[in-house]
């Protein structure tokens, strides 16, 4: 079979003008990036405000593992599959990072037939939106130094300044830095340090503004660091809000695509759900509801990080509650949940898959205490023998949760129908009636005692020394009454990445916390999580390549 890259090449894409005309959307209604991209207008966006919202369908999968779960694939499968019964269905999924494209995953725009078009393009600088997000938190960065150098009106605190550079790839040797140095001219010696770009608090706010104004307001409330008193300061004190604002202008617009198959596409945002919270903007899925009778969205990694935080953060800043959770697995990260090495992952064996189904079966019972019907996606691969397959299928009766073959990746549109019915009888048959795990009102401890709890499937948690001193601190500043967004590894429901299948009794250590004052949560660091990867031993820009009429290689 082509690989990714060469079946995206073989499709004739259509006029992204004709792509928005299936969904109500006319040429003064969007901003053309060439033929096959564009963004969507405020004057859309507010002129649907008022529209019904359709049905919304979470995808979400079992923890990830090198065998691969396929979650974005089942995503644009499913909702191509959907159009395909005559349902008007949109996409609204977060835009790849360069980090993992560069890095791991050499692609992220889908696989097989179940891809978002031009992939090439949503997978490199697609319309810049990474950049600007890049460009105003480096800006902020310059103008915090800038402060620093011309007398430091503020007094702020130069040891304890938390607001970090980005860059949008994986540099492990930037993580720790030291700027300033040379001469006095150059600045303020001072620790320094890189995030990705997706880690930035400005991407989590882009991805949850509402609008122009929404979007300044948050930026206004970032807190950049601590006076000599300790008291917070903010981005409003800087006054720049209004400057960082403008630099995001138009990457705030959601951003329009296709699907081989032609369905409409909102790729916009694009937070990591290990250490941010791992969905596509708010912007973009409401709009989708809006103009669609059924919008697929996707959580980033598996259901206890990606899932629990679009339930718990986003969710109460969209106009509703998702309709169904449909979790991803499949027979190979099944097998390897089970404690069966990559290698061997061709070969039946039907009691790793009944060993590694217990985290499957966990994530089932966690979205179900959110009151939402769940259905089980099993992503087909070739190897995956009959007998395997009845064996998840029993596992799944027993349980009682729906379950569904899906073929996308090899059969595009007509490998999902299964699926895309027993979604629809689904909604049709079960009303979701949303449940928060926690309130707001409830303090930071109890959140985070929650999460791991009731959802990782821990015994407790342990608070570091600074972590402890947060805690009193942020209770002070009226900081405890924000949603918590866990930053751990997305291997494992502990904090321990070679932990698999369903590990019970452990205990999560959070060794600090980060406000995100702007975005309106609080990130939880635990273990040794990082911020910022690094890129692996062979990393998949090895295999990159451009032909000399400017034909893109190798992105998978």
């Amino acid at each position: 079979m082509k690989s990714d890259i060469e079946i995206a090449q073989s499709i004739c894409l259509k006029p992204i003008t004709e792509i928005g005309k299936k969904v109500g959307i006319d040429f003064d209604d969007i901003e053309l990036y060439g033929k096959y991209k564009a963004k969507l207008s405020f004057e859309k966006i507010k002129a649907v405000e008022t529209n019904t919202p359709g049905k919304l369908i979470l995808v979400t999968a079992i923890n990830p593992t090198p065998a691969g779960e396929g979650k974005s694939t089942m995503s644009i499968g499913l909702a191509d599959a959907l159009n395909k019964l005559g349902k008007k269905t949109m996409l609204a999924l977060r835009e790849p990072s360069l980090g993992p494209v560069m890095g791991i995953k050499g692609g992220a725009a889908g696989g097989g037939y179940a891809q978002v078009l031009p992939m090439e393009d949503i997978n490199l600088h697609f319309t810049g939106d990474m950049h600007a997000i890049t460009t105003a938190n480096n800006a902020l960065s310059a103008l915090i130094d800038n402060h620093l150098q011309q007398g430091n009106d503020l007094e702020i605190d130069q040891r304890r300044i938390i607001w970090k550079r980005v860059v949008d790839l994986n540099d492990r040797a930037l993580r720790q830095i030291i700027v300033g140095l040379g001469s006095p001219i150059n600045g303020i010696p001072r620790e320094d340090g890189f995030d990705i770009t997706v880690a930035s608090e400005i991407m989590a706010i882009l991805c949850l503004a509402t609008d122009l104004k929404d979007l300044k307001a948050r930026l206004a409330n970032i807190v950049i660091a601590y006076r000599y008193d300790k008291s917070p300061i903010y981005v409003r004190d800087l006054k720049v809000e209004g400057a960082l604002t403008l630099i995001l202008k138009d990457a705030i617009k959601p951003n329009l695509v296709q699907t081989i198959y032609g369905t409409p596409a909102l790729v916009h945002g694009g937070p990591f759900a290990n250490i941010a919270h791992g969905c596509n903007s708010v912007l973009a899925t409401t709009t989708a509801l809006r103009l669609a009778d059924y919008t697929v969205t996707e959580a980033g990694f598996g259901a206890d990080l990606g899932a629990e935080k679009f339930l718990d953060i986003k969710v109460p800043n969209l106009p509703k509650a998702p309709d169904v959770i449909v979790i991803v697995a499949t027979l190979r990260a099944l097998k390897m949940q089970g404690g069966v090495a990559k290698t061997e992952l061709s070969f039946e064996n039907i009691e790793a898959i009944q060993k590694g189904f217990a985290n499957l079966k966990r994530h089932v019972e966690n979205m179900r205490k959110y009151h939402i019907p769940v259905i089980v996606a099993i992503n087909e691969f070739v190897a995956d023998t009959e007998a395997e397959i009845h064996a998840l299928k029993t596992l799944c009766k027993e349980i009682d949760v729906p379950v569904e073959l899906a073929s996308v990746w090899a059969n595009g549109a007509e490998g999902g129908l299964d699926l895309a019915k027993t979604v629809m009888h689904l909604i049709a048959q079960e009303t979701a009636d949303y449940k928060r795990l926690y309130s707001d009102e409830e303090t930071l401890e109890e959140k985070i005692t929650k999460i791991i709890t009731q959802i990782y499937g821990g015994k407790a948690v342990q608070f570091g020394p600074k972590a402890k001193k947060q805690l009193k601190q942020f209770t002070e500043l009226g900081w405890d009454r924000l949603p918590v967004c866990m930053a751990k590894t997305q291997y494992s429901f502990s904090d321990n990445p070679f932990l698999l299948g369903a590990p019970t009794d452990f205990t999560i250590t959070i060794r600090e916390f980060v406000p995100k004052t702007g975005a309106g949560f609080i990130v939880a660091l635990t273990s040794d999580v990082m911020t910022m990867p690094g890129l692996p031993k062979v990393p998949a820009a090895m295999n990159m390549d451009v032909s000399e009429d400017g034909t893109a290689l190798g992105l998978f």
